[in-house]
C-alpha cells in the first residue's frame, strides 16, 4: 500500500445495490405463494396438509426442536399465517447449524423493515437454546429465502468496491455492520486479486474495511 491511498467510507444502505433491495414490502405478500383454496366463512383460508416426507425432525436433537417449537409459538402468537419448518443441514455440517425456515403469506411481515423483525426472532431463539452450561450453536432463521438474496446482494456490492478499491488505491470502509454482514464481506473477498478485508472497531461499532495492496 504506498502513501497515495486515502480512505472512503461505504454506507450500505445508501448504496445503489444496497442488500435491502430485495426486501418485500413489510406489509407484502410474497410473490410466490401456495394456493390455499377457497376462504372460509370466517374469512381465513385452510391450510393444506403436508406430506409427512416434507417435514424434518431430526432425532435427539433438543435443542432443533426447541428453537423450532419456540419459533412457532412465536409466530403463531403474532398471529402470522405462515409455516416454520427446519431445513435439513448442508452435508458436512453435521448439528453445529441450526436453520428455520419461515415461509407463507405473511412472511414479509415476519422480515419487517431491513429484515428488523426476522433479525430480532433469531437473536431471541439463540438466547433461548444457547443456554451458559451448553455449547454454542449458531442459528440461522429465514424467511421466503430473504436472508440468502441478501448476502448474494452484499457479496455483490462488497467486490464491486473491491475493484474500484484497487483502480482508486483507496481504502473503503463500511458503515458498522453484525457479524454475519461482516463474514459475507470477508468471504466474498477472500480470494479477491488485490485487496485484504479487515474488521475494526468494537461492538456495534464493528465494520469491514477493504484495503488494496500491491502484489
Amino acid at each position: 500500500m504506498t502513501d497515495e491511498t486515502t480512505d472512503q467510507t461505504v454506507d450500505e444502505e445508501t448504496e445503489s445495490e444496497t442488500p435491502e433491495t430485495s426486501e418485500p414490502a413489510a406489509d407484502a405478500e410474497p410473490a410466490a405463494r401456495e394456493d390455499r383454496g377457497p376462504a372460509t366463512s370466517g374469512g381465513r383460508r385452510p391450510r393444506r396438509r403436508r406430506k409427512a416426507e416434507d417435514q424434518y425432525l431430526p432425532e435427539g436433537d433438543e435443542r432443533a426442536a426447541l428453537a423450532l417449537k419456540f419459533v412457532t409459538d412465536v409466530v403463531r402468537e403474532m398471529e402470522m399465517d405462515c409455516r416454520v419448518r427446519l431445513k435439513r443441514p448442508r452435508e458436512g455440517d453435521g448439528e453445529a447449524e441450526i436453520n428455520i425456515e419461515i415461509s407463507g403469506r405473511d412472511s414479509g411481515r415476519v422480515i419487517g423493515k431491513k429484515g428488523q423483525v426476522l433479525g430480532a426472532l433469531q437473536f431471541l431463539t439463540h438466547r433461548v437454546i444457547n443456554r451458559p452450561d451448553l455449547d454454542r450453536r449458531h442459528v440461522l432463521v429465514d424467511a421466503e429465502g430473504y436472508r440468502s438474496r441478501r448476502d448474494n446482494s452484499l457479496a455483490t456490492m462488497a467486490r464491486r468496491l473491491g475493484k474500484q478499491a484497487v483502480e482508486e488505491g483507496k481504502i473503503i470502509t463500511f458503515e458498522p455492520m453484525n457479524p454475519r454482514d461482516r463474514r459475507v464481506v470477508h468471504l466474498a473477498l477472500a480470494k479477491f486479486e488485490g485487496v485484504i478485508t479487515k474488521s475494526e472497531g468494537e461492538g456495534d461499532e464493528r465494520r469491514v474495511q477493504i484495503i488494496p495492496v500491491r502484489r
